[in-house]
């Protein structure tokens, strides 16, 4: 049905005029309360975008290390800091300020939040360790050392676990098997 123009209700209609179905029990039913039609703009979608987005871009392009870093969290209620920074942006220029300034006390209060989430996870390890006790995770983790953390049991599997030695060997050997056919049974 593809091909025929219109919405369920007018393609079916023409099937059912046409002979070519039979005529469905929920289509007098329609007929009488039709679904609400939303007009399309040329069939294109309008790009979303929110009023700090652009200060979301320069604050990435400032810091485009915190892409890796501040990981966004999906089932956490806090939003990224270049969402917060962009929001407190706007806060400050609905106050007054420039967008300069704006800008860098947002920048500023990124760094100095930085800083002491760096200095208290280091304090905390500091205490652990006077303690005698193993230092805690890392609150404050990079996205790219958490995924390397989840991957690490697997690399180590795989040099130390007998089943999947045995696959390598497998494989290892099916490989020069395959070699061997190739390139030796020609006869040069």
């Amino acid at each position: 049905m593809s091909f025929m123009k219109g919405d369920l209700l007018t393609r079916t209609r023409k099937l059912v005029k046409g002979l070519a179905k039979a005529e469905p029990v929920w289509l007098k039913a329609m007929e009488h309360a039709p679904p609400a039609t939303f007009r399309c703009a040329d069939g294109k979608v309008k790009r979303i975008s929110l009023p700090e987005d652009p200060y979301i871009k320069k604050f990435f392009q400032k810091h485009p290390d915190s892409k890796h870093d501040d990981a966004i969290k999906i089932c956490g209620f806090e939003p990224p800091p270049a969402r917060v920074f962009g929001l407190r942006v706007l806060d400050l220029k609905e106050q007054g300020v420039s967008e300069e300034e704006a800008m860098a006390v947002a920048d500023m209060e990124y760094r100095a939040e930085k800083k002491t989430k760096k200095a208290a996870y280091k304090r905390m390890k500091q205490i652990a360790r006077l303690q005698g006790r193993k230092p805690p995770p890392n609150p404050y983790p990079s996205a790219v050392k958490e995924i390397q953390a989840e991957e690490r049991k697997y690399v180590h599997d795989r040099f130390f676990k007998p089943d999947i030695l045995k696959i390598v060997e497998k494989l290892k050997e099916e490989r020069a098997a395959e070699l061997r056919d190739r390139f030796g049974g020609g006869g040069f």
